[in-house]
């Protein structure tokens, strides 16, 4: 795949571009292509890159957190989606609305998304997905050509100007089989020719009707109607979509039925955009000053103007949708040069867009892994994380959830020693008997964790397991204002375990991890000593990650 070309794959880059930014954004796009891990040697062949360039962008990537490196394979890491968190956050749009589309979703028990245009296309930057046997499989970040869907009608009609509808044209006769959105089903040439044909007068009814349906032209079966949501000056932000299937509705009565309580949601909507004015710009951090301090460490294996670049996405944000060059580089601690450079290359590959001298990012920074990684449970999250645990602790470490009131085991890391603590996914012990049971039975309202007391036969498990509902109740206190839960010997004799919550970005308590191990291998005190400091350690990197890629997603806990 060419690196030197711009977001149409038709123009060359410009004098001032920054050659290894291309080479890192190239990199990433072959991962997310290829499904968020790849061999480091595919990427060269694929990129036409050295191998030893790979070698030396792969290793900055992972030292920003944005890969995972394992032997000679690169995967994709939650961290990577503070990138397209910057874009979303500055749209102002999935985190106001969020609450309606779910509203909206659990009234008609239908899928709702929210969509924006994106040059030839829609890009879909919220999702909120029903879960039965049917069920939409588009994420946040994908990509549809605009002619295949029901915002894309609207969309076109009220965002696009003259140039975009040459671009889209073009685009068509160049890729007729519609490789550019890989995330679609093939159509025949016959439907193409159709969808194509009859667009432009689907955008023109759409502007006149106040709404859109497209009826299976995505994929046999799903049928979708989507209506524009506006902004205080009337302007077009985003079309509510939302998506059926022909066992449910045909596209009529799919219209009959929805399109009045969407139209009541978009109101709402509107009235929500119009209070919450963007928050307050966050301060910046001293970008460069860390790019800097990472190279003097690494040397040649990190690619310091690639970091540089990547970091001027991050400027933008919540009350940071437009900036001057000067913001910019204010917000990244860059010289305006050095961030100057890495706008023209974003700018050239799609990234970044401007007008009279102010910069916004463009939709399609969703496509460097956000679809992906929108998928992401918090297992995933964890089990890296957990893997580096078990080795430096040299014990099995495990993530858990309450589950009623068991506590369920989600992930695992195993060490392999002739006596260990055997446990597999999915196993359940009571949580008042179980160090990460009680860590989050800690992490409780206090009216849950009462009733919890009062409704739980408290039964031995060994002559040390705490029985007395009075005497739980104060461990339990215990273990809220000390953050961390221990278990000696009351859920199997010889058995010792150590556990710390996990935390979502509300302080909630969503999870716990713990090291258990023989009784033999380590004293209690030497447990607090050692593990703890570690476990907290391994629990704070979980959260960092959690916190990103939960921002925009809802991140399963299981």
């Amino acid at each position: 795949m060419p690196t030197d070309l711009s977001a149409d794959g038709l123009t060359a880059a410009p004098p001032e571009a920054v050659g290894p930014l291309m080479r890192g954004i190239a990199v990433l796009r072959e991962i997310s292509e290829a499904g968020g891990r790849m061999p480091l040697g595919d990427i060269a062949r694929t990129t036409r890159l050295a191998r030893s360039t790979v070698d030396r962008v792969a290793a900055t990537l992972a030292r920003m957190g944005y890969l995972r490196l394992d032997e000679h394979q690169a995967t994709l890491a939650p961290r990577l989606m503070e990138l397209g968190n910057a874009y979303l956050a500055a749209l102002h749009v999935p985190g106001p609305l969020h609450t309606l589309c779910e509203n909206l979703a659990e009234e008609l028990d239908e899928s709702v998304s929210l969509a924006v245009p994106d040059r030839d296309g829609i890009r879909f930057v919220h999702q909120t997905t029903r879960r039965r046997a049917l069920s939409l499989t588009f994420r946040i970040g994908d990509l549809l050509p605009a002619e295949r869907t029901a915002p894309g009608p609207l969309l076109a009609a009220t965002s696009w100007t003259e140039e975009d509808w040459s671009t889209w044209h073009r685009c068509r006769a160049a890729d007729p089989q519609g490789r550019a959105f890989p995330d679609v089903p093939p159509r025949s040439a016959a439907d193409h020719d159709r969808d194509v044909a009859d667009f432009a007068e689907r955008a023109a009814r759409s502007a006149k009707d106040g709404y859109a349906l497209d009826d299976q032209r995505i994929e046999p079966g799903l049928i979708a109607l989507a209506v524009p949501v506006r902004d205080a000056r009337g302007e077009v932000v985003c079309a509510l979509s939302v998506v059926s299937h022909t066992s449910r509705h045909s596209a009529d009565s799919l219209r009959r039925a929805v399109l009045p309580r969407a139209r009541k949601t978009v109101v709402a909507m509107e009235r929500t955009l119009l209070r919450s004015g963007p928050s307050a710009a966050e301060r910046g951090t001293d970008l460069a000053g860390w790019t800097a301090a990472s190279k003097q460490e690494l040397g040649a294996e990190f690619v310091e103007s690639l970091a540089r670049g990547l970091t001027v996405i991050t400027a933008f944000g919540e009350g940071r949708a437009q900036l001057p060059l000067s913001r910019i580089a204010e917000a990244t601690g860059l010289t305006r040069a050095t961030a100057r450079r890495a706008l023209i290359t974003l700018e050239h590959l799609g990234y970044v867009a401007s007008r009279d001298r102010l910069f916004h990012l463009t939709p399609r920074v969703l496509s460097l892994g956000y679809p992906l990684l929108s998928r992401t449970a918090l297992p995933e999250i964890a089990l890296p994380h957990m893997a580096q645990l078990a080795r430096t602790v040299h014990d099995s470490t495990s993530l858990a959830v309450l589950d009623g009131d068991d506590v369920r085991y989600t992930a695992r890391v195993a060490i392999e020693r002739i006596m260990d603590v055997n446990i597999t996914i999915g196993t359940r012990f009571p949580a008042y008997a179980a160090s990460m049971g009680r860590v989050l039975l800690a992490g409780l309202p206090e009216g849950e964790r009462t009733a919890y007391l009062a409704r739980t036969g408290l039964s031995p498990f060994t002559s040390r397991t705490v029985t007395e509902p009075d005497s739980l109740r104060a461990l339990l206190l215990g273990v809220r204002h000390d953050g961390y839960a221990m278990v000696d010997e009351e859920l199997e004799e010889g058995l010792r375990s150590i556990a710390v919550p996990i935390h979502d970005s509300s302080g909630r308590t969503v999870a716990a991890l713990n090291v258990a191990m023989h009784s033999s291998r380590r004293t209690a005190a030497d447990c607090i000593a050692e593990i703890l400091p570690e476990l907290r350690t391994t629990a704070a990197a979980i959260e960092a990650d959690l916190h990103i890629a939960a921002r925009f997603v809802r991140i399963p806990e299981a």
